[in-house]
């Protein structure tokens, strides 16, 4: 009897599953990038069917989930170095499992999702003291009160794969909702170009999933300073930046590389909230 778990998605919850094939297939082949051995564990419980997402991102789309996971690991690490006692908030957490990955023992840390979603993952992962999750849509502001924070001892909010999904008028309310409620906090995201939206936006098609739109891309990284003068841009790098391209992957794996890097098509973006 197959006792793995039966997955019944639809429309945006079904990116859920995009990121967690990437992680869980390709931090085992290639796990001095990213060693995600939850990821590949809660994908053995699952009965699901990945043929499309692995036929329509194959091994770009694989890499650069493990390369997105590393840099977020890389930047929270960095950060609770300087504040060990820090609140990080992952704004819609879907299946993500950094917290198994940076956790130094005292962090406080908070995903945050819709209901459907964090019913989901609180059957895949289990919370802990320090890993709490927040059934709440991050535009229901009352999670802000749901979370222990302390400024002195430093917040920082990520979010990855999730900006996309809405306008721009909805980021930029949130971006200043957070920078109004956590004075000297960060949040460190991903985001694309227009092109590289459009590409994306195929991509996903190609798997099957005609629902999930993409609309956010940024084609100024100086227009968060233009939303708020409580918003100032610390960094902004291509995902690619310091990764090396493996002469073990596919020719066109590496050609689309380094055009991606070229044409700075997808990014990291650090704010600093004043």
């Amino acid at each position: 009897m197959d006792s793995k778990k039966i997955l019944d998605l639809q429309g945006i919850q079904q990116t859920l599953m995009l990121p967690l094939w990437g992680r869980s297939v390709f931090s085992g082949l290639y796990p001095e990038i990213l060693d995600d051995k939850e990821a590949v564990n809660i994908v053995k419980s699952l009965n699901y069917d990945f043929s499309e997402v692995e036929k329509a991102f194959g091994e770009y789309g694989g890499l650069l989930y493990i390369i997105r996971g590393r840099k977020i690991d890389d930047t929270i690490k960095h950060f609770i170095l300087k504040h060990p006692n820090a609140t990080v908030v992952n704004i819609g957490a879907g299946l993500d499992t950094t917290f198994s990955r940076v956790d130094n023992g005292s962090i406080y840390w908070y995903d945050l999702d819709i209901e459907d979603v964090i019913t989901l993952r609180k059957s895949l992962i289990p919370e802990g003291p320090r890993n709490i999750c927040i059934a709440k849509s991050v535009f229901d502001y009352s999670w802000i009160k749901d979370i222990r924070f302390n400024a002195k001892d430093g917040v920082l909010f990520i979010a990855c794969g999730v900006f996309y999904y809405f306008k721009e008028h909805k980021v930029q309310e949130l971006f200043v909702t957070l920078a109004e409620n956590f004075p000297d906090g960060e949040l460190y995201f991903d985001g694309q170009t227009k092109t590289a939206l459009k590409v994306s936006n195929g991509m996903v098609r190609k798997s099957g999933n005609k629902d999930a739109i993409m609309y956010f891309y940024i084609k100024n990284p100086g227009i968060f300073t233009l939303w708020s003068p409580l918003l100032s841009l610390k960094s902004h790098d291509t995902i690619l930046k310091n990764i090396k391209r493996d002469k073990r992957w596919k020719k066109s794996t590496r050609v689309n590389m380094f055009f991606c890097d070229l044409f700075r098509m997808s990014n990291f973006y650090h704010i600093k909230f004043t």
